[in-house]
């Protein structure tokens, strides 16, 4: 078996796949990839059980076989050879991998192909279909929120609804829900509304893999028993859903929140980050106290007597009150929008807030809750 490729190409391709490969697999043969040999086409799959992604790319050749090649040494090699024609050739009686560039040859310890565990097939229904910006962008917005207590397997995913008017997207790890919902994206004509929950790490694989912005591409979904199934330019990706239920999200958003707080994000965003430096280490503590159109923002360390604060200009309607957060999620959260400016819906100062644009970007709904931390004054 030999084939001819070029080293830039299939490094690119490589390394958009090698996220996937486990540090410590079920079985030592997911640490490879798998090779498929077709004519004028190269296949690669790498999996670790529960994801797999398959990729092809254009070669020089017009045999056909397989072959379970060593992934990290691969990767190594290909990422510190110049970007020229290099020649894969397979010994079919000991697996041996010989890659052969302008001045080197390198021989690797390859396994039989045949021990690879094979992809799940699409059930090919009506497919969904979507830019890839977008499920860019909805997998961007949501990941950060999801939990990594593999306690709660569900919270540790991202949970799709697929309905008649919108497609939503829901992040939580008990202390912040983020709901992303999409206009533009809409389950096909005629299909039942679905939910399921994808697995971080086939989010992550997504985020990495798909095109964004400019070079949008379209993206087919289609959902099967027990996985789904994603499609976009030369690359599959397959993934065992998170088989559980997941939390009523929809009955911790509080309805009635009439205190509303709206400024610019940066200006909040960089004065949480510097009062943050002063917050006590243990539990992050932040406090925003608001009143007329002034937000006061303030923290403070009792161990080592370090407290800070700023005051900055705000449109504020409501009573005045005093709330706390923990400032590594407020920072997350602000640095997550990237509108001009927020807006903060509060009720009471141990009620969750709602944080979200002021003004949503077409086609998207992004609602953000964060809940407070107790402060000594209501305690």
């Amino acid at each position: 078996m030999k084939f001819v490729v070029s080293s830039s190409a299939l490094l690119k391709l490589l390394t958009g796949l090698g996220g996937i490969i486990p540090t410590h697999p079920v079985v030592q043969i997911l640490e490879n990839f798998l090779f498929q040999l077709a004519p004028g086409q190269l296949t690669v799959t790498a999996s670790d059980f529960e994801t797999s992604i398959v990729a092809t790319l254009p070669i020089e050749g017009n045999e056909t076989g397989e072959i379970a090649v060593p992934a990290r040494i691969l990767l190594d090699t290909l990422k510190n050879l110049p970007d020229q024609p290099v020649t894969f050739t397979v010994e079919p009686a000991s697996f041996a991998v010989v890659i052969e560039s302008g001045n080197g040859r390198y021989k690797l310890a390859g396994e039989n192909g045949a021990g690879f565990p094979r992809v799940p097939q699409a059930p090919h229904t009506q497919p969904l279909e979507l830019p890839s910006s977008s499920l860019f962008r909805a997998i961007n917005k949501t990941i950060f929120a999801a939990s990594t207590d593999e306690l709660r397997p569900a919270m540790t995913g991202v949970l799709v609804e697929l309905k008649a008017d919108r497609t939503t997207f829901v992040a939580t790890d008990g202390h912040r829900l983020l709901r992303y919902g999409r206009l533009d994206v809409q389950r096909p004509a005629g299909g039942e509304e679905r939910k399921f929950i994808l697995p971080r790490k086939a989010c992550v694989q997504l985020q990495k893999g798909l095109p964004n912005d400019k070079d949008s591409v379209p993206v087919t979904v289609e959902l099967g028993q027990g996985h789904a199934f994603f499609a976009f330019n030369n690359t599959r990706l397959v993934c065992r859903l998170i088989d559980e239920r997941y939390p009523d999200y929809e009955n911790v958003i509080p309805v009635a929140n009439p205190n509303v707080l709206v400024m610019n994000r940066q200006e909040l965003l960089a004065s949480v980050r510097r009062i943050s430096v002063y917050a006590n280490k243990t539990t992050h503590q932040v406090r925003l106290r608001l009143d007329g159109q002034q937000v006061v923002i303030s923290a403070e360390d009792l161990d080592f007597a370090n407290e800070a604060s700023e005051t900055l200009p705000c449109q504020y309607n409501g009573e005045a009150l005093e709330i706390g957060y923990n400032a590594r999620f407020l920072l997350e959260m602000l640095s997550n929008l990237d509108c001009e400016e927020i807006s903060l819906a509060l009720s009471t100062p141990n009620r969750a807030g709602l944080l979200s644009p002021k003004l949503n970007e077409e086609a998207e709904n992004v609602l953000m809750l964060v809940m407070p931390v107790m402060l000594n004054t209501y305690a």
